[in-house]
């Protein structure tokens, strides 16, 4: 289904990358489009399975881009993993494979982090450009002989960029699989539940009534479809025309950008 016959939503959820900019470059039309949305009376939320920023970071990209936004609107996979934590291993010491704003969020929120495999519960896997094969090893030694637990922020292959992307926490998160013969009990960005139970945290709006708007078949749309909403496909970020039209997952719409959300 394309765009034709797209209705107005109480409320609209966007992913980032892809979507609203690639690189620290706007998608052409976002900013009216956003802005436009907003006059008309919807509640928006912004949300991304990339865990290298504060949300702090996010608003002020987003401003300066030309969309002014809170803290308080951006949701992360970060959030998504504290919250699934908070449920299921409090109190657990953690073996990080990730960078710096995930590890300092997990020591905010109260988690001993740990390189030692032998003091390990859960290895926390992520989007992590400093990976390695040390990080590697612990991991895998933490999982083979202490049966930690593996977690992961997102399911994403690799991230948008103009020169072809980079990989992600899909490709960390299988290499430690492959080594350790063990699969992660949760990955909980983008489409999983959690992530979803993170945002309607912030918007008190019925899913019926919400729509999100993203890249990724795989994420964006099967995570709006998975509580009800309207998952809206843009063709700007990781996904050609070609592979939504051979995917498993059918978007509610498909759109060239974000801008053909206003008719």
């Amino acid at each position: 289904m394309t765009g034709s016959g797209l209705r107005r939503f109480d409320a609209y959820i966007f992913d980032l990358d892809g979507t609203i900019y690639v690189d620290d470059e706007l998608i052409p039309g976002a900013d009216e489009t956003i802005a436009r949305l907003r006059a008309d009376g919807a509640r928006v939320a912004f949300v991304t399975n990339n865990p290298l920023h504060p949300a702090s970071d996010y608003a002020e990209r987003l401003t300066r881009l030309g969309i002014p936004v809170a803290p308080e609107e951006i949701v992360t996979s970060i959030d998504a993993l504290i919250r699934y934590l908070d449920q299921t291993h409090r109190g657990e010491v953690v073996l990080p494979i990730a960078e710096r704003e995930v590890c300092r969020r997990l020591k905010t929120a109260g988690y001993t982090l740990s390189e030692d495999p032998q003091l390990t519960d859960v290895v926390v896997v992520s989007f992590d450009r400093t990976f390695d094969y040390a990080k590697l090893l612990a991991g895998y030694r933490a999982v083979r002989e202490r049966d930690a637990a593996i977690v992961a922020t997102n399911p994403d292959p690799f991230c948008p960029t103009r020169d072809g992307g980079l990989p992600d926490c899909a490709a960390m998160l299988a290499a430690l699989e492959a080594c350790s013969g063990a699969r992660a009990e949760a990955v909980v960005g983008k489409p999983s539940r959690h992530m979803v139970a993170a945002v309607l945290e912030r918007l008190d709006v019925a899913p019926e009534a919400t729509a999100v708007v993203g890249d990724r078949p795989a994420t964006d749309v099967a995570m709006a479809q998975s509580i009800g909403a309207s998952g809206i496909l843009v063709l700007s970020g990781a996904t050609s025309a070609t592979e939504a039209a051979a995917g498993d997952v059918r978007p509610d719409h498909t759109l060239g950008s974000i801008r053909d959300l206003i008719p």
